[in-house]
């Protein structure tokens, strides 16, 4: 539905006020129907049309940006069950050694977003009847938790990469033309408890609604037996020399890298033990040794001098250094094993997803990073160093002094040497680059027990979805006010062409836009009720698009949406609260929209302690609802004249995003969900303190 004029008010809010949480909650708002409501009278959507894969005629691929393509050269598969390593190995340290290709560092937007642009980036295009296998990282994580008593953890969520991200890769490889994909990881335990992770994770639902398989690269008696056999181990030959000589391949890996692309999809985090885990460290997900069957569960052998070492930590006979001394020629084999099977088995590309990226140990200590980003390339080595310097544990010293010496993971030290890459600054391109312009904050939680906290961040519940931190406020903080810090900015792209049919869709004009999600509330605490947002604006409006998840439709449907809806905070709504003017951060619009079209907006002015509720916003919105799947869209055009004056290409406006949910009743509390927590003793939304920023693109 469609509503305009100052009667006309709708759903959407860049939050940047609380008046709802001054005031009392709702008592009893109905629910809203099952139905869609949409109409609109805003312009056409402009339509985009997909880019056209490029051949590989030339030596770079213009299409992708990505680095210089290579041809698969002969088979190395010498017959059904050997494969040529030492032949594997030459291709591969020669095209890594040659590889200068750019990493593109991705800021921004939905895992799946997040993976549509990593992949768009940086896959070389192939002709579309190349097979493609897509390996994310599934098998870090502590078993499975029931989420109703581990405070919301599964186990999962945090410490493997998300399958939006690949369901983002897989897409983009098919608006390619790629039919032949498969998702594949080497998994750790029996095949009964890989049906349970790719549920759980929702990998299973994932691969079912793309259409794609999903197999272990296992010999777990189903994957090593049936249909094509992904999980067959195939025998290596040329392994007597390096420090893995029973390294076996599963049988769907070396068919890719034979004549097809293997795309590694990691999770990017700082790991217990390795530093951090991404495109290397990944590799231990392929690993089988024929040392015992099955294969695929000798996996720890990679790291077996490592229990001794920590054993050492514990003895109280053993002095310190000598205990530490023994962890890091755990640490130091253990990149030796590794770079063995990278030189091996290399990915062809390697995609990180990092939204968000987690510091902390890997596992249950997790300490999320400000930002949703992508790190992608086709030199595992480079991404890899751009991923150490993301999570603030590259030329560090802290970690020399824990580490002897080494400051970044040895397992990046130790592939870079074998392979012939230089670690000098790497060229890195896109829209997050510049976050490496200054020193990132690191958090390392160490298996030998030591800890490295530097800068910004802290530790969250495992598995939240946790949002930008903000700083502690007050309801009437005096003095200039402003923002407490840089975090927490939200991207408005600029609208190049016709503005977005108010429709409550997530229309292809929306494409230029990144998303920010979060579920916290408004003391920080996850809630696991996610609300997405994204703004673009022009020389005539401001428009947004809430994407909300967990939506209740608590809305008194009886009152009309074509008057203002005074006490709209008491029921559903977002709230969008933005400074016209930083030099004033008192001095804000307020704005809510329901999940239904109603709408209320107010001119606050805590300087001159006054509220204009006639001022209009000039709101038009748009919205669309799915009650059985509880979600709902708002899409919201705002053209108030003070509202738009203060749009302008690279301004920085204050900006609140807020949102209430629910109704409060018997075991449940009315929600106070908050973009950047206000962390007040009470919920509030009037802290201008602790609001981000609106950046306009240019």
């Amino acid at each position: 539905m469609v509503r305009s004029s100052r009667a006309q008010r709708c759903t959407w809010i860049v939050a940047l006020a609380a008046l709802g949480c001054n005031r009392n909650t709702c008592e009893s708002a109905h629910s809203g129907d099952a139905t869609v409501a949409t109409t609109s009278t805003a312009p056409a959507t402009a339509t985009t049309s997909a880019p056209t894969v490029a051949t590989e005629a030339g030596s770079v691929d213009v299409t992708s940006q990505a680095s210089t393509t290579w041809t698969s050269g002969p088979s190395v598969v010498t017959s059904g069950s050997v494969v040529d390593a030492a032949a594997l190995r030459e291709r591969h340290r020669a095209r890594i050694a040659a590889d200068r290709g750019p990493v593109h560092l991705l800021r921004g937007g939905t895992p799946l977003e997040l993976g549509r642009r990593a992949c768009e980036a940086a896959v070389p295009s192939r002709p579309p009847s190349t097979k493609v296998l897509i390996k994310p990282n599934l098998g870090g994580f502590e078993w499975f938790k029931d989420p109703a008593r581990s405070g919301g953890d599964d186990g999962l969520r945090g410490r493997i990469t998300d399958p939006e991200f690949v369901r983002g890769i897989i897409r983009c490889l098919r608006a390619r033309g790629h039919t032949a994909i498969t998702v594949a990881e080497g998994w750790g335990a029996k095949h009964a408890d890989w049906e349970r992770l790719v549920r759980v994770s929702g990998y299973a639902a994932m691969a079912s609604e793309e259409r794609v398989p999903l197999v272990a690269m296992d010999d777990d008696g189903t994957f090593d037996v049936e249909g094509d056999m992904p999980g067959k181990p195939l025998r290596l030959r040329g392994m007597e020399r390096t420090h893995v000589p029973t390294l076996l391949i599963p049988k769907a890996l070396a068919e890719h890298l034979d004549a097809g692309l293997f795309i590694s999809a990691p999770k990017l985090k700082t790991h217990r033990f390795g530093v951090f885990s991404a495109g290397i460290k990944g590799m231990q997900g392929t690993v089988m040794l024929s040392d015992r069957t099955p294969a695929f569960s000798q996996k720890w052998r990679m790291h077996r001098e490592l229990g001794a070492a920590l054993a050492l930590g514990k003895r109280a006979d053993v002095p310190p250094a000598e205990s530490r001394a023994a962890y890091v020629a755990a640490l130091e084999t253990f990149a030796e094993r590794i770079a063995d099977v990278l030189e091996v088995e290399a990915p062809h590309v390697v995609l990180v997803e990092g939204a968000p990226f987690m510091g902390g140990d890997g596992f249950g200590h997790q300490y999320p990073g400000p930002e949703a980003l992508a790190v992608a390339g086709t030199n595992p080595v480079l991404v890899d160093r751009v991923v150490a310097e993301v999570l603030g544990l590259w030329d560090s010293d802290a970690l020399a002094r824990e580490l002897g010496g080494h400051r970044t993971s040895p397992l990046l030290e130790i592939a870079a040497k074998r392979l012939g890459v230089s670690l000098d600054k790497p060229r890195v391109v896109g829209d997050g680059a510049s976050l490496l312009e200054k020193r990132r904050p690191a958090h390392l939680l160490g298996m030998a027990g030591f800890a490295i906290h530097e800068g910004a961040g802290g530790e969250v519940a495992p598995g939240s979805r946790p949002s930008p931190a903000a700083p502690l406020g007050t309801a009437d903080a005096g003095g200039a006010g402003g923002l407490a810090d840089a975090g927490g900015e939200v991207r408005a792209s600029r609208l190049r062409g016709a503005p977005p049919e108010l429709d409550g869709q997530v229309d292809a004009v929306w494409a230029t836009a990144t998303p920010v999600t979060w579920d916290t509330d408004w003391s920080g605490r996850p809630t696991g009720v996610r609300t997405t947002v994204r703004f673009l604006w022009s020389d005539q409006a401001l428009y947004g698009l809430w994407e909300l998840e967990g939506a209740g439709l608590n809305t008194d449907t009886s009152r009309p949406v074509d008057h203002e809806r005074e006490r709209l905070y008491q029921e559903d709504c977002v709230e969008l609260f933005l400074t016209p003017d930083p030099a004033h951060p008192r001095r804000y619009f307020e704005i809510e929209l329901g999940p239904f079209g109603h709408v209320f907006d107010i001119d606050v002015d805590r300087e001159a302690k006054r509220e204009d509720i006639a001022w209009s916003s000039g709101a038009k919105v748009g919205t669309r609802r799915d009650a059985a799947g509880r979600k709902a869209t708002v899409e919201v055009a705002l053209s108030a004249p003070q509202l738009v004056a203060a749009l302008g290409p690279g301004k920085r406006l204050p900006l609140g995003l807020f949102r209430m949910e629910g109704k409060r009743e018997a075991g449940r509390d009315r929600l106070y969900l908050a973009f950047r927590p206000t962390r007040t003793p009470k919920p509030n939304f009037h802290v201008p303190e602790a609001f981000g920023r609106l950046f306009l693109a240019p």
